[in-house]
């Protein structure tokens, strides 16, 4: 899988074209993998390559956020605004994490969004990453946030580990879980551990995603030399 930003690009035109209801609800992430995926998907939109979205149509959520403003180069839905929105004009909605008050008020501002959401119309992709130390989301190894129930959707967060910065907010795995589907993209050899270990399936956070169909877009640097499926 050389080229992971064309293959997620493809993925997310193809799943809004077999959606099964009038809307589609995207839930994106951030990092520079990322970055390359949405300018990728902003590109080919534009370009009206196979697959065409209607944007008005979509309707895009957060999976994570860090405690920062708005506009802060840190800012996941900053990146998705430069990175997507500013290449494709308006979408049907853009419902970012607030990050305006206490943290815990945040996450249950948020929570009350994705349980509307998921008692409404549910959530068809969810866009994740893999860390070098196989979170996902804000969901870290060894994180209280693994065991939340399905009575806790999004929960405010910090890295026990301290290798991420800034407190955060991240879909819980319930959450996660009950999405259609699940897109993880992958690269660069910082990832190799990580991928091993999913392969191995190590109980590290991302092998804890289990939505209704999970696809892993992952390119040869970070792949090593192990055939990830």
């Amino acid at each position: 899988m050389p080229d992971v930003p064309a293959a997620f690009s493809a993925v997310v035109r193809a799943a809004f074209a077999q959606r099964g209801g009038p809307r589609f609800v995207l839930v994106l992430s951030g990092g520079p993998t990322a970055r390359a995926c949405y300018e990728r998907l902003a590109a080919d939109s534009q370009r009206g390559d196979g697959d065409v979205i209607d944007w008005s149509r979509v309707d895009i959520l957060m999976g994570d956020e860090r405690m920062v403003p708005a506009g802060d180069p840190d800012a996941n839905q900053q990146l998705v605004r430069e990175a997507l929105l500013g290449g494709i004009g308006p979408v049907g909605s853009f419902t970012p994490m607030p990050t305006d008050g206490p943290p815990e008020e945040c996450a249950r501002r948020y929570d009350a969004v994705i349980r509307s959401v998921l008692d409404g119309p549910g959530m068809d992709l969810i866009h994740l990453g893999l860390g070098p130390d196989g979170h996902t989301a804000s969901l870290f190894p060894g994180a209280p946030t693994l065991e939340a129930g399905p009575d806790r959707l999004v929960l405010a967060t910090e890295d026990p580990n301290g290798r991420n910065p800034h407190p955060r907010l991240t879909l819980t795995l319930p959450a996660i879980n009950a999405t259609r589907a699940a897109v993880f993209t992958v690269a660069g050899e910082s990832k190799v551990d990580a991928v091993a270990a999913v392969e191995r399936g190590d109980d590290i956070p991302a092998v804890r995603v289990r939505a209704e169909r999970v696809t892993w877009l992952v390119d040869g640097a970070a792949r090593g030399r192990l055939p990830l499926d």
